[in-house]
């Protein structure tokens, strides 16, 4: 179960993201704050294993802040930054504290669940320049095109790993070679791209079968 400490000043916002969370079956918030000066103390005395922090909060408290402090003492809780401000320099100070992953609040509600779920299997997520796409001419393994799908079909490396008979290591080094691929870090963005371009049809199978 992922225990999730929550900081968001906007009563009606923090509500329904909390909502959206208890909703699902691997996930709980334990936790639902509107200062993020709180945030160290939530997570510590609830046992979480993940902090989602807004930037802004309450009191004029940074989540940056909250966040660096938060892996210094607890540096096991997994953190994800999220903000619906477009200043830029936020995701280089978000690295420098620490932070394990970064989004923009005009991602969908499964594309944040995403990213926790992501975040805690050991991946980061960090805004892509606008620029960065997938290069022309990139050719994935058979194997790897199965990886990306079962990962469009929001399956963990355990599963992935169970499903295509292989160990949970080499699955994650087939995830870092399709990366690097890419020029992608992160294998959600990834699949995104590729269902949204039709590159990956989730629940189709193998090209083989």
């Amino acid at each position: 179960m992922i225990r999730i400490v929550l900081v968001e000043d906007q009563a009606m916002l923090r509500d329904s993201l909390a909502c959206t969370i208890n909703a699902q079956q691997d996930m709980e918030v334990v936790a639902s704050l509107a200062d993020a000066a709180d945030a160290l103390e939530a997570t510590r005395r609830t046992g979480a294993t993940c902090a989602l922090l807004d930037v802004c909060t309450e009191n004029d408290s940074s989540g940056i802040v909250a966040a660096r402090l938060i892996k210094e003492a607890l540096p096991d809780v997994r953190v994800v930054i999220m903000t619906g401000l477009p200043e830029i320099t936020f995701v280089d100070r978000a690295r420098e504290a620490g932070v394990d992953s970064f989004v923009y609040k005009n991602v969908g509600t499964g594309e944040l669940l995403g990213i926790i779920r992501s975040t805690m299997e050991g991946y980061s997520t960090f805004p892509l320049s606008k620029q960065r796409i997938i290069p022309d001419g990139v050719e994935l393994s058979q194997v790897e095109i199965d990886i990306l799908r079962l990962v469009c079909e929001s399956k963990t490396r355990r599963e992935i790993a169970a499903e295509l008979y292989l160990s949970e290591g080499t699955v994650k080094r087939h995830i870092s070679e399709i990366l690097a691929k890419t020029g992608y870090d992160n294998i959600l963005r990834l699949a995104v791209h590729a269902v949204s371009n039709g590159l990956i049809v989730p629940g189709m199978g193998r090209r083989d079968e």
